[in-house]
């Protein structure tokens, strides 16, 4: 009986939200500001009628910018996908023709939570993983498919050090463009820092992240990684349910499929 009345309220979840999203649509046009021109549900634009978007998703329109709030940061919208359900901004202290203008804020994927509760969906309006769905498998005449997480964007991790880094290809000299104003070297490493990556007399000074997926080649420069920062980084509005694999972990464990139920799986049930 549990599980009819777990499938009846997800589904009636899942039509509540197409129901929503078809009058929203319908009955709100595209908001614009500056070069975006097509703003609608789930975003909103700050003043639009309350019944348009979603209050999580608000920007703010400042001096003809698209502007996103996010943590403590303001970050300025370069484009919105509503195939893929990602939003893409940039810090606003990096400038596209200026190689030294470096990112105002902190900011890393593990600034986002994805955590949720028993019977709740994530926490967070965004996430730095974009989720796609399994091949669909089948329990107890259930048709479930599991949640894929991958990121969105990676690291680039500005290196203050005490000394010269030449035998290390990761570390890649910010000069003449980059200076902290303090004595030392700075340097920017694409991808995420690893312990036995880490150089002695090296401290950490910034980390952002970009979504320029063109820092994979064995070289490249600091004006390629400033044109990464320029791109800017992708964030997800895509927010699935969780929470039916959890719930049925404990007394499934393997699910057919080879799909392993654990208390940190993540699932999706699909109608």
């Amino acid at each position: 009986m549990w599980r009819e009345s777990a499938l009846l309220v997800i589904l009636l979840f899942r039509l509540h939200q197409i129901s929503a999203t078809k009058h929203y649509v319908h009955a709100c046009p595209p908001s614009s500001c500056g070069k975006l021109t097509n703003i609608t549900h789930p975003f909103r634009l700050k003043g639009d009628p309350d019944r348009c978007g979603d209050q999580r998703y608000e920007l703010t329109c400042e001096n003809n910018v698209t502007i996103l709030s996010l943590y403590s940061g303001k970050y300025h919208v370069q484009a919105i996908n509503y195939n893929n359900f990602t939003i893409r901004v940039v810090d606003p202290g990096v400038r596209q023709s200026n190689c030294s203008s470096i990112p105002l804020y902190f900011l890393s994927r593990s600034n986002f939570s994805a955590s949720y509760n028993f019977l709740e969906i994530d926490m967070d309006a965004y996430q730095a993983t974009q989720e796609r769905l399994s091949e669909p498998i089948y329990f107890n005449h259930i048709r479930m498919r599991e949640v894929l997480s991958k990121p969105v964007s990676e690291h680039v991790v500005f290196m203050n050090c005490n000394h010269t880094v030449s035998d290390n290809g990761k570390y890649v000299d910010t000069a003449p463009c980059v200076n902290w104003h303090s004595k030392g070297y700075t340097y920017a490493i694409a991808g995420d820092l690893i312990a036995e990556e880490l150089e002695v007399g090296c401290n950490v000074k910034l980390v952002t992240p970009t979504s320029w997926w063109g820092l994979h080649t064995p070289q490249y420069s600091y004006s390629e990684m400033h044109k990464a920062l320029a791109y800017g980084f992708e964030i997800s509005t895509f927010v699935q349910i969780r929470w039916i694999v959890q719930w049925m972990a404990p007394a499934y464990g393997t699910l057919p499929g080879g799909l392993i139920a654990r208390s940190t799986a993540t699932g999706s049930c699909q109608f």
